[in-house]
């Protein structure tokens, strides 16, 4: 069996599997007709269990193409449903790791902002007061060190909005590494950003019993020195 390169496996039961994504990979497919994660781990699936005809892989959430981190999809309808609904209810804890340029002015802190999204530029801007059209959005942070003008965050994103923590720390002049969509001066060589979906906790919604991942770094200089200082 080919093993893909553009994710690694973290866990896998009858019903759910985790995925620990490579940046510039998407989560489902778009208007650029590039394959997304879904078919990739559907093909995966496929020839580690010799599956003919289709195979079932479902779509819970999405990270956007940059990012980094655990992914949650599902291998059958029943855990499909059952784990939308427990991403509807917010019981799925997520983690994510940023580096930033510059620090936020509180080493810790919540962030909360009403963000509206503008779907021509695929682009969401974040405003300090409640707006009609847009929604509220809250995080948590903790930072966790610096180095080189630039600091690595511990997030816990409280919504689940479009672009939220990019959107977020930019808005209070801390734009995310390499992400010159949010502000930042110049790309990553590899399109990435340094945002990366650290950890992931949940109940399995058919076992009943507690799952909790983390998901390694990406094999890169800055996120490996970044490490070894949170370490």
């Amino acid at each position: 069996m080919i093993i893909p390169n553009e994710f690694h496996v973290e866990y896998e039961d009858n019903h759910l599997i985790v995925v620990n994504k490579k940046s510039g990979v998407l989560v489902q497919g778009d208007s650029t007709g590039d394959t997304p994660l879904s078919e990739i781990v559907k093909q995966y699936l496929k020839e580690k269990y010799d599956k003919p005809g289709n195979v079932f892989c479902g779509v819970l959430h999405r990270l956007d193409r940059p990012v980094s981190g655990l992914v949650v999809l599902a291998k059958t309808s029943k855990g499909l449903t059952r784990m939308n609904e427990v991403f509807r209810r917010r019981e799925v804890h997520k983690t994510y790791w940023a580096i930033t340029k510059r620090s936020p002015a509180e080493m810790a802190g919540t962030l909360i902002h009403w963000l509206k999204k503008d779907p021509a530029k695929n682009k969401t801007k974040a405003f300090d007061k409640p707006r009609a059209d847009a929604q509220q959005a809250e995080l948590s942070y903790k930072v966790l060190g610096s180095l080189k003008s630039h600091c690595l965050i511990e997030v816990h994103p409280v919504t689940g909005r479009s672009h939220q923590i990019r959107a977020q720390f930019a808005a209070v002049g801390c734009p995310i590494k390499g992400d010159i969509k949010y502000g930042y001066a110049e790309p990553n060589p590899d399109a990435s950003i340094h945002l990366h979906a650290r950890k992931l906790s949940f109940e399995h919604p058919i076992k009943r019993e507690p799952v909790s991942l983390t998901g390694s770094l990406p094999e890169e200089t800055f996120w490996q020195q970044f490490l070894a200082l949170a370490e």
